[in-house]
């Protein structure tokens, strides 16, 4: 069973899947019964945009905040203040979708403070081993201390988002879950869960523990790699 703090921040390196974690993440939170906003904070990655949902999420009751000029071909370093309102409103749980490497991260960085009074959030590292960046659990690690060195907060869990997009295998999966494993083990922190195409599912329920079945953006079935 996956439980969730109110606050959820969704960072690691560019190409392991942030955005579409964060996407369905939010869909489960609102499956949940619970109040969900979801902020799109990646001001480094101009084309997965978490506003690629804005239908679906506007359908099941989730308030979007994005950049504003996501989805067109001016990408500014600017954050809207409503971010500021979906952390200050505590009876909404939200889902935070950090730009990727620590470059990504500084843009959140005036958000700390208030994460920190609250102290009631969690920050999870998101890790495609599968990415040229990332091929094992040390390369992960030196991305996650660059993150958090620049978001000015620790990471708290680890999500395995292992993947070759719309071409992923169940033994692709679990190929990655030893490395998942390790880097679990020299950072000390847990394995939340591990994301995988929700068509995967039946095919590894029994094989891996706190999987995460998600729906695709459909932008991520045009890539080799996400």
């Amino acid at each position: 069973m996956i439980s969730a703090k109110r606050v959820t921040l969704f960072c690691g390196h560019y190409g392991s899947g942030k955005t579409n974690l964060a996407v369905n993440y939010a869909f489960w939170l609102r499956s949940q019964g619970l109040p969900t906003v979801i902020a799109d904070l990646d001001i480094v990655n101009p084309y997965f945009r978490t506003k690629d949902s804005r239908e679906e999420l506007e359908a099941a009751g989730i308030e979007l905040i994005s950049p504003q000029f996501a989805n067109s071909n001016v990408d500014l370093p600017a954050l809207p203040q409503q971010v500021y309102g979906a952390l200050q409103v505590r009876s909404r749980y939200a889902v935070l979708d950090v730009g990727g490497d620590d470059r990504g991260a500084l843009a959140m960085g005036r958000y700390t403070p208030f994460l920190k009074e609250e102290n009631d959030y969690e920050m999870l590292f998101a890790v495609n081993f599968f990415r040229p960046l990332t091929p094992g659990a040390e390369e992960a690690l030196e991305v996650m201390a660059e993150v958090e060195q620049a978001a000015g907060l620790k990471c708290t869990a680890i999500v395995n988002n292992s993947n070759l997009a719309g071409h992923t295998s169940p033994e692709d999966v679990i190929r990655s879950a030893e490395k998942a494993k390790e880097l679990s083990r020299i950072s000390g922190l847990p394995i939340k869960m591990t994301g995988i195409e929700k068509g995967l599912l039946p095919l590894l329920e029994g094989k891996l523990e706190d999987l995460f079945p998600m729906t695709l953006q459909k932008k991520y079935f045009d890539v080799k790699e996400i």
